[in-house]
């Protein structure tokens, strides 16, 4: 911030010492207020960091779903080999580090350099400069097909994706309370719990390495984080969502990415 003070303050300076024998004081005013503009758009703005604190029975999946990012990419961008070890307190930040960053953590220590050879033409010219180290590419995201869905639970649809009622990241099934819940297809349970605001009692499935799916407003969950369920498998039963009124919230996420579920259910 002193930097950028003493910048701007600079540059004002010398648009009216260039301005003042020639111009009348409110033209040189004008001058001054242009040059701090000027230079305010040329300073480049800091690079801005999101930060997650695990709180107690948070998982790297509920995190993920949480900030509408990629579990893959949140691990990546925290050092985390194991999605099962992360620990209250620790800071994830949501966001890939920068490329500057990155090519530091990255660039090994540079080699002795060796005598230059004489009368030869074939070695590397004096005082060359070593190409900059480039951050290493993002690995692509897979891209399986979806699997084989069925309707999670027995009602019509009461609010659509994007909608501005309710959760838009998926859509609102209306029903019966303590109606079953059903997987809308078979995988495994990555989270199951309360600790994501706005979505009650919650179950994330992870159906392959690019599909999941969510239930939400449950009143009662039926399997637990780590289960492996079936296709059509009764994992919760249907609890109340907004204005106290019985709704089951249901989501897919293809690679981390919220997508329209009915893409997959023609002729609801």
């Amino acid at each position: 911030m002193h930097r950028a003070r003493g910048a701007h303050g600079v540059a004002s300076f010398a648009a009216l010492r260039a301005c003042a024998p020639f111009a009348a004081p409110r033209v040189c005013a004008l001058l001054a207020v242009l040059a701090l503009g000027f230079a305010a758009c040329t300073s480049a703005p800091p690079y801005e960091q999101r930060v997650h604190v695990v709180r107690e029975g948070e998982t790297l999946y509920a995190i993920a779903w949480q900030h509408r990012v990629d579990q893959r990419d949140l691990a990546r961008w925290n050092g985390i080999t194991n999605p099962d070890r992360i620990q209250v307190g620790q800071r994830l930040r949501l966001t890939p580090p920068p490329a500057s960053a990155t090519s530091q953590t990255k660039t090994s220590k540079p080699a002795a350099a060796s005598p230059p050879k004489s009368g030869g033409s074939g070695g590397a010219q004096a005082g060359a400069k070593p190409s900059a180290a480039r951050p290493p590419a993002e690995p692509p995201l897979p891209n399986l097909p979806p699997p084989q869905w069925t309707w999670p639970v027995d009602g019509q649809i009461v609010t659509r994706f994007g909608s501005s009622e309710g959760i838009g990241t998926g859509v609102g099934i209306g029903g019966r309370a303590g109606a079953p819940v059903h997987a809308a297809a078979a995988g495994r349970v990555v989270y199951a719990g309360g600790g994501l605001v706005g979505y009650g009692q919650l179950v994330i499935i992870k159906h392959n390495e690019t599909f999941l799916t969510a239930y939400g407003y449950n009143r009662e969950l039926l399997v637990k984080q780590g289960d492996d369920v079936a296709r059509g498998q009764t994992i919760a039963s249907m609890g109340l969502g907004p204005e106290r009124q019985a709704r089951l919230h249901f989501e897919i996420r293809r690679n981390g990415v919220p997508v329209d579920p009915l893409q997959f259910f023609p002729g609801r």
